[in-house]
């Protein structure tokens, strides 16, 4: 049998091994929680820039995972200096793995906004070359424990305990990730953090084996070296994002944000404040009057009197600004996923400039919560909105093509009054036309009539909107009833968002059902050759 550590032999003698047992055993925690976050950091940020969260969670797990398995296969072929190889592992997965998400957020600042092969071939070449080297490690971790310890474990107790101690520190930063690490210290930062742990590691057992290491000073100065320069990165996380953000925007960002749920940034240039979620733009507040109004006045206009709202999404409380133009209103009730959002559009001044105040409004009750969880679980509320406004993101993954689906619509018509209008913001009728009337065939799906119009935005172009009711169309009455003031619709105009070109004219589309969501793959390949 090999050498045993010196420590390992006095502790022997005097009764137990506990101690530099579990310094090895922590490790195995550490070393899983660092491979979970590179996992899901890479993940998140594929997400993050290329959309659809389920395609891209589901390839860059697998093939993290298919990683690990030719690391755990390729270490029966490390015989000799299993503790050197070990700690020169920890030092490569803590530098490669923790610098993934701050080289992934430069390269896709450096790349044209168009090029996404050359990007998805950055993201798994990282993802393949960390799953490799996590794999090398807890095969290696085994092996030195039983070589250490085997007089007091069976190859039984070795695996259970060393499973225990993985498996504990995956569910660890599985829970953190989302709520701790991305919130408080963003993707880049978590990165180099993990990094950081995983090189602390290769410095527990530089110091736990020190009298078995051959070239001990070089593996000291390696351990020195990899610590210092995340340290460094740690330390211009800020300016890195920042400098990678502003080249990929391309005008001075004046507020960012990683919130529990999305990317948040605002850009203010000389032509005005832009808001991105996730690298998409929301709104130019150039035009954002254009899409508001064409969004929020023709349902109000059309019902006449609303006095009770819903809005679903809007977090940037624009719509709400438009609803609040109408005096019969009484309450407005805004149901916004994130807080950040809220948050953001009623602190910020020149945000609270362009929403005209409206999240200070007495008028409004702030909800934070996913709408589509908050219909169901109110459901049996015997409370109905005369206008719902339903103002999301597109449907570009599958977080947000629920809220497109006929389950979200039933439940959006459970809570529509006899005579009420839904307004759903409908992506462009011109670049997107079979999503587009996707959503018109699954709001009929659901039960409610569709009419369907669309308007231009300069920022976005040709746009579209879908109105679902349990009756016609009031529109006499919607050309009748426009409040003053506006700045792009006028009655004369209303009958001409009303008219499909023969470009956009209607096409046949399935619904989009909760089970199969199919206006996300739709939605993808329709925009992923626009961007072509």
């Amino acid at each position: 049998m090999s050498s045993t550590h010196p420590a390992a032999i006095d502790a022997a003698a005097s009764g137990g091994v506990r101690p530099a047992e579990l310094a090895l055993l922590a490790s195995v925690f550490v070393v899983a929680a660092c491979g979970l976050v590179y996992e899901l950091a890479a993940g998140a940020l594929a997400s993050y820039l290329l959309g659809d969260s389920v395609l891209q969670f589901s390839t860059v797990i697998g093939a993290y995972l298919f990683a690990m398995g030719i690391g755990s296969w390729l270490s029966k072929y490390v015989e000799r200096q299993l503790i050197a190889n070990f700690l020169r592992i920890e030092l490569l997965v803590g530098l490669i793995g923790g610098l993934m998400p701050a080289g992934l957020f430069v390269a896709h600042s450096l790349l044209p906004v168009a090029a996404t092969a050359p990007f998805r071939v950055l993201l798994y070449a990282l993802v393949l070359v960390v799953g490799v080297l996590v794999g090398l490690e807890i095969p290696l971790v085994m092996r030195i424990l039983k070589r250490q310890f085997a007089e007091r474990w069976a190859l039984k107790e070795l695996v259970s305990q060393v499973l225990t101690f993985d498996y504990l520190g995956a569910l660890a930063v599985s829970v953190a990730f989302p709520l701790l690490l991305v919130p408080h210290l963003g993707l880049v930062r978590t990165g180099l953090f993990f990094g950081l742990l995983n090189a602390a590691v290769a410095v527990w057992a530089l110091w736990l084996f020190r009298g078995e290491l051959r070239a001990w000073r070089s593996h000291a100065l390696a351990c020195a070296a990899v610590i210092g320069v995340l340290l460094l990165a740690f330390a211009l996380a800020d300016r890195l994002t920042t400098w990678s953000e502003d080249r990929f925007y391309g005008e001075p960002i004046v507020f960012s944000e990683t919130s529990a749920y999305q990317r948040v940034v605002v850009t203010a240039g000389a032509q005005g404040v832009k808001l991105y979620l996730n690298g998409n733009l929301q709104f130019h507040s150039r035009d954002e009057y254009r899409y508001h109004e064409s969004l929020v006045h023709p349902v109000m206009a059309a019902h006449g009197a609303p006095k009770r709202v819903l809005v679903l999404g809007g977090g940037d409380g624009m719509a709400v600004r438009e609803v609040l133009k109408h005096p019969s209103v009484e309450q407005v009730t805004l149901v916004e996923l994130d807080p950040a959002m809220t948050r953001l559009f009623a602190t910020e001044p020149r945000l609270v400039a362009l929403n005209g105040a409206a999240l200070a409004s007495p008028k409004l009750r702030i909800v934070n919560d996913d709408a589509f969880v908050w219909l169901d679980r109110t459901a049996a509320s015997d409370e109905t909105f005369d206008i719902v406004v339903a103002d999301f993101p597109d449907p570009s993954n599958h977080a947000i093509g629920k809220l497109y689906s006929t389950s979200f619509y039933e439940l959006l018509a459970s809570r529509l009054a006899a005579s009420g209008y839904a307004v759903i913001q409908t992506t462009s009728p011109l670049i997107a036309r079979k999503s587009f009337w996707t959503v018109v065939s699954t709001v009929e799906a659901a039960g409610l009539q569709a009419t369907p119009y669309h308007a231009h935005v300069p920022s976005f172009g040709e746009w579209g909107f879908v109105i679902a009711s349990r009756r016609p169309l009031a529109a006499a009455a919607m050309r009748e009833r426009l409040p003053a003031g506006l700045r792009f619709l006028a009655p004369a105009g209303l009958p001409a968002l009303f008219d499909f070109p023969a470009d956009m004219a209607r096409v046949e589309a399935e619904p989009n059902r909760l089970s199969t969501q199919e206006l996300v793959h739709t939605f993808e390949q329709e925009w992923g050759k626009a961007r072509e």
